[in-house]
């Protein structure tokens, strides 16, 4: 985990190109002292690195970034008000990529939808 701490997995439920994972927020983590005072929000670059780490998970491969495409940040995440997040990913491989497609909830507001392409970390 990048951000020690930041979050932990409750439940994970991996198929073979999907994953379905709850996730609970530490809402005293020190991102949120920063991100905002006295207003916390779920940062969207931590989603993305959350996303990347559970498709790591689910695939037991070191993972980077290659590309993202259609993002859209359509909640925002407090996480004194919704600590408990619901992480929908699905991806295919094609030689030697994944492509992701990811939706974050909480309760039945869409956090964020996403489109990636992950390529395994070179050694």
């Amino acid at each position: 985990m990048l951000i020690e701490g930041l979050y932990s997995i409750s439940s994970f439920q991996n198929t073979e190109n999907s994953l379905e994972a709850t996730v609970a927020l530490n809402k005293n983590h020190e991102v949120f002292q920063g991100h905002f005072p006295n207003n916390p929000v779920f940062p969207g670059v931590c989603m993305m690195q959350m996303i990347k780490e559970l498709l790591e998970q689910a695939v037991q491969k070191p993972l980077q970034l290659s590309s993202c495409s259609n993002i859209k940040f359509m909640a925002i995440i407090n996480p004194e008000k919704n600590p408990k997040l619901r992480v929908q990913l699905q991806w295919t491989k094609e030689e030697n990529t994944f492509k992701a497609k990811c939706v974050i909830a909480f309760d039945e507001t869409v956090a964020l939808k996403m489109s990636a392409v992950y390529t395994p970390k070179a050694a």
